[in-house]
């Protein structure tokens, strides 16, 4: 690790990221030669950093999950009620990933599914671990077991993205949506789930 004023070129490398994920979130098809005039450096320096668009936007999902992951461990630090931890989790995931929702639309172009699955593996692991205590503690009760429930728990949230997206739901009341309809899918009564999303959001 480097101390001390970043060099010129790691300076270079975090606006391009920046800008990048600007222009991407304002226009999905936004061109390399675009977001290297925005970032007022050469089409070459970007292409130095990063090889192709594809590579840039892979860059931009590594930074997105990897803020994701930070968000569900502080969500869910010192919680000890397995419902309460999931709600948590769902809302300060939700801060991150309504941020970055329409570069996920556009990794599922170019990173593909699977790639973003495979990135997401930490935070996953640590929400089977959350789900298997609750089902455990009869918290949670589900047909499933807590890996399948994990897997369709990731699955509602890029369905509300999507629906963010298309229109069909208001980014200001998703986070929330997206909390009950995660604790529902694990068995939490409606009523329960709704009150104790308002308790903590």
């Amino acid at each position: 690790m480097t101390t001390g004023n970043p060099s010129r070129a790691d300076a270079n490398r975090r606006r391009i990221l920046d800008v990048a994920l600007a222009e991407l979130l304002r226009d999905p098809d936004v061109s390399m030669d675009q977001i290297a005039r925005a970032a007022g450096v050469v089409r070459r320096t970007v292409y130095g950093h990063f090889p192709s668009r594809e590579a840039l936007i892979s860059t931009l999902v590594d930074g997105a999950v990897e803020a994701l992951a930070d968000a569900d461990t502080r969500a869910r630090d010192a919680v000890g009620d397995p419902a309460e931890a999931v709600a948590r989790s769902v809302l300060a995931v939700w801060e991150i990933a309504d941020r970055y929702r329409l570069l996920v639309a556009l990794a599922q172009r170019t990173v593909t599914v699977q790639g973003i699955r495979e990135r997401l593996a930490p935070v996953r692991e640590t929400r089977i671990r959350v789900l298997q205590e609750g089902l455990d503690r009869g918290v949670f009760s589900s047909p499933l077991p807590a890996p399948a429930l994990a897997y369709v728990h990731e699955q509602m949230l890029f369905a509300v993205m999507e629906a963010v997206n298309d229109g069909l739901l208001a980014a200001q009341e998703a986070g929330r949506s997206a909390a009950v309809s995660v604790l529902t899918a694990a068995g939490v009564p409606a009523s329960r789930a709704t009150e104790l999303v308002a308790e903590v959001s």
